[in-house]
């Protein structure tokens, strides 16, 4: 089962873009430029951004719980 999560690899501020770019198999960049174009043009991206951060867990949180139920 395909799990999104944030990156601990492919991390320039918090890993968002990169574990989603992962889940979605795009290049992370283009959603690093999207979450600035929404921040930029709506003032909406940031707040999407940050609420990410808060609730996807990290790569290790979810590495960590799938060793422990098995």
């Amino acid at each position: 089962m395909k799990r999104v999560y944030r990156s601990d690899t492919e991390k320039m501020l918090g890993g968002v873009c990169g574990g989603l770019g992962e889940y979605f198999n795009i290049d992370p960049t283009l959603l690093r430029i999207g979450f600035a174009a929404a921040t930029l043009v709506h003032g909406f991206g940031l707040v999407v951004y940050i609420v990410s951060w808060i609730v996807i867990p990290s790569e290790r949180k979810v590495a960590n719980s799938v060793a422990v139920s098995e």
